[in-house]
């Protein structure tokens, strides 16, 4: 493979012969941000169906492909695919185009959601706020036994898993769970079998197109990772910028989360809650909204920035903390492309992987205890809430958009 070429990806000829647009990309993917319910695994199933099947701008093991590299990488594993069919399709404004496309209708509408308590004030109270919490318990509840069933499979990664729950627990803070992930990884390591070799990526006479990152860039953008990663936190607490404070807590999240947009609420709630910067109540209220709204669930930080204190708010503090938290994922898709062909078949990247993905499902189960179930059911009738929202996520396949509108109705007649 040349030197520059990053991912292999198949596509039929006519994409080869005719590239599209950035203005195609942003048409195709605002489609899909203002449609895609049901978080990231939903998402990845939208993105194939529209753009494998019906769109043929990748093949299927290109998809494939793709799909394993930013499941490998911390960050919003849907945007960060979106994000790569983009820059396979039109370049970097094509990359570009699909985030963007991708993330500001669910962006705005939790601004405005934002605004609302803002003007509202202190909404704990509230009846809807309280259905609100009730049902962000179930869908946290759900996506643990989800992440579970898939990361945590057998005895050894679910000793792991309960191990990064009881540390969590134990020490409720931002660098202690990342200290969990770190262990987790080198538990993983150290323990865990070697997986079955993946499979091998499409050759070229399989009409295969390349996405290529010329390999000083890609270093370029690693370096630039690991730099904002270290040097914003000291820049913050240097000058005591509300910009760069925020903008270090929404970097750090997008950096060191793996396994999707729910495990990035323990990371968010231990910066922001305990500080002061978004209370308790506000924090839950939006994560429930975020459940039922379209595309990322990490547009969840463009609500925290609009009703942060301290630092900037409304607006502002939505742009600075939605570029923050998205960027880490940007610069790591472009930074791993040329490297990920090998790095996916290393038994060693697949061992720590594995015990990392069992200790993000211990971090989302202690957070499904604290804070999200001890804010969240406050009395039988909030309890009561929560298991109907559970039991119509998981046995009646109701979408989590409907499950939350109805709970936040049926808080504010019950509560």
């Amino acid at each position: 493979m040349d030197e520059a070429a990053g991912i292999s990806a198949a596509a039929p000829a006519r994409a080869r012969r005719h590239p599209g647009t950035a203005l195609e990309v942003f048409r195709t993917f605002l489609r899909l941000g203002l449609t895609s319910f049901g978080g990231p695994v939903a998402h990845l199933g939208y993105f194939r169906e529209d753009i494998v099947v019906r769109r043929k701008w990748l093949g299927e093991r290109a998809y494939a492909d793709l799909v394993g590299l930013c499941q490998f990488l911390p960050g919003p594993a849907s945007s960060q695919v979106g994000m790569a069919i983009g820059l396979q399709r039109a370049g970097f404004a094509g990359m570009l185009a699909a985030w963007a496309a991708f993330t500001l209708p669910s962006a705005v509408l939790l601004v405005a959601f934002g605004y609302a308590v803002v003007a509202l004030g202190d909404l704990g109270s509230a009846g809807w706020i309280q259905g609100l919490k009730a049902a962000a318990v179930a869908v946290v509840a759900q996506a643990v036994l989800g992440m579970a069933k898939n990361l945590t499979p057998d005895a050894r990664r679910a000793t792991i898993a309960v191990g990064a729950m009881i540390g969590a627990l134990l020490l409720p803070t931002a660098l202690a769970q990342v200290a969990v992930i770190v262990a987790a990884g080198l538990v993983g390591l150290l323990w865990l079998p070697e997986a079955p070799s993946a499979a091998t990526a499409p050759t070229e006479d399989e009409g295969s197109l390349v996405i290529r990152v010329p390999r000083p860039l890609a270093i370029a953008c690693l370096a630039t990772f690991l730099a904002l990663l270290i040097a914003l936190p000291i820049a913050a607490q240097a000058t005591g910028d509300g910009t760069l404070r925020l903008g270090a807590i929404f970097f750090r999240a997008g950096a060191l989360v793996f396994g999707g947009g729910h495990v990035v609420l323990p990371l968010l709630q231990a910066q922001l809650v305990p500080s002061g910067l978004v209370t308790h109540t506000d924090f839950l209220a939006g994560y429930g909204a975020a459940q039922a709204v379209p595309g990322p669930l990490f547009t969840f930080s463009a609500f925290l920035g609009t009703v942060a204190t301290r630092s900037p708010a409304g607006i502002p503090g939505a742009i600075v903390a939605l570029l923050a938290i998205f960027l880490p994922a940007a610069l790591l898709v472009v930074g791993a492309l040329p490297f990920w062909a090998g790095l996916r078949h290393s038994p060693v990247a697949q061992r720590a992987l594995r015990g990392v993905n069992a200790g993000v499902v211990g971090l989302l189960a202690a957070a499904l205890y604290t804070p999200v179930f001890t804010s969240g059911i406050t009395s039988v009738r909030a309890l009561a809430i929560a298991v109907a929202a559970f039991v119509a996520l998981t046995m009646w396949k109701a979408p989590p958009w409907a499950v939350v509108i109805v709970a936040g109705a049926a808080g504010l007649l019950l509560l």
